[in-house]
């Protein structure tokens, strides 16, 4: 493999045959020009991208410190959840971990404010987040608030094969957010984020708005949806109120029937309240 272009001193391109690569590793760069043979052994990964163009741009504009800190962020996650992340995260986290140690630099941080919702429905890309930040603060010496390590579950979510993309992640958590904030303004309750029934109706609402999006119904027999409205009327009546709300904001119909079940969920927080 020989250099077609350096990078930065830990980056190169290369020409491997008829190919071009990234070549990543530390001091690969050293004391190296344009065509010479890269020393295979200084080489930890070797990047085949379908956008090898703007990775490129990137490792030429942020500190090489950055890029490495991304890398070894990924790395843990893959290597946590046991599963291979999309290629485009090497381009979208480490432009985000880049920018983002740079607005703390500057003393500016930006407050999350999907942080809970994050927290309950995506768990384990949450814990990677807090990992992130605690790595960040041993390489660089800048820490972070536990905002930013909800910006990161949310890339690792979404660079999941399966994950979905950003923007609709982003918008169908801050649905059940506004939902959330509909029952508890509604019935005037406060609910702390680490209740078990205030974690389970937020895992719902996020589930029934996926059922919505693919069309799939969670029935429930008329006999049983009639009984809980006479049951439990101001369960039923907030859980209505949510789908008005659901609908009016955000164009999305909730099914009568799946109504039944967010009372249920409703019912159990306002008995603990």
């Amino acid at each position: 493999m020989k250099i077609a272009r350096i990078l930065n001193n830990n980056a190169v391109v290369v020409t491997d045959g008829q190919e071009e690569k990234i070549a990543v590793g530390p001091g690969i760069a050293f004391n190296k020009r344009k065509n010479d043979i890269v020393n295979v052994h200084k080489i930890e990964k070797l990047f085949v991208m379908k956008e090898n163009e703007k990775l490129q741009q990137l490792l030429s504009r942020i500190p090489e410190e950055h890029f490495v800190i991304s890398e070894e962020i990924i790395s843990y996650a893959e290597n946590f959840m046991g599963v291979k992340l999309n290629e485009h995260i090497h381009i979208v986290l480490t432009d985000h971990i880049s920018f983002a140690i740079q607005r703390e630099r500057e003393g500016i941080q930006l407050k999350n404010k999907l942080l809970n919702e994050i927290k309950i429905l995506y768990k384990r890309e949450y814990e990677i987040g807090l990992w992130a930040i605690r790595h960040i603060k041993e390489k660089c010496n800048i820490e972070m608030p536990v905002d930013e390590a909800a910006f990161i579950a949310l890339h690792i979510h979404t660079m999941k094969l399966q994950g979905g993309d950003m923007h609709e992640t982003v918008r169908q958590t801050s649905i059940v957010r506004d939902m959330v904030q509909t029952i508890t303004e509604t019935l005037n309750i406060h609910v702390e984020e680490d209740d078990i029934s205030y974690q389970r109706l937020i895992t719902h609402l996020r589930f029934a708005l996926t059922r919505v999006n693919h069309y799939e119904l969670h029935v429930m027999d008329d006999e049983m949806l009639e009984m809980l409205k006479t049951k439990f009327p101001i369960s039923y009546s907030c859980a209505a109120k949510v789908a008005k709300v659901v609908l009016l904001e955000h164009g999305i119909v909730l099914p009568e029937h799946e109504l039944g079940y967010i009372t249920l969920h409703i019912e159990r927080l306002r008995k603990q309240d």
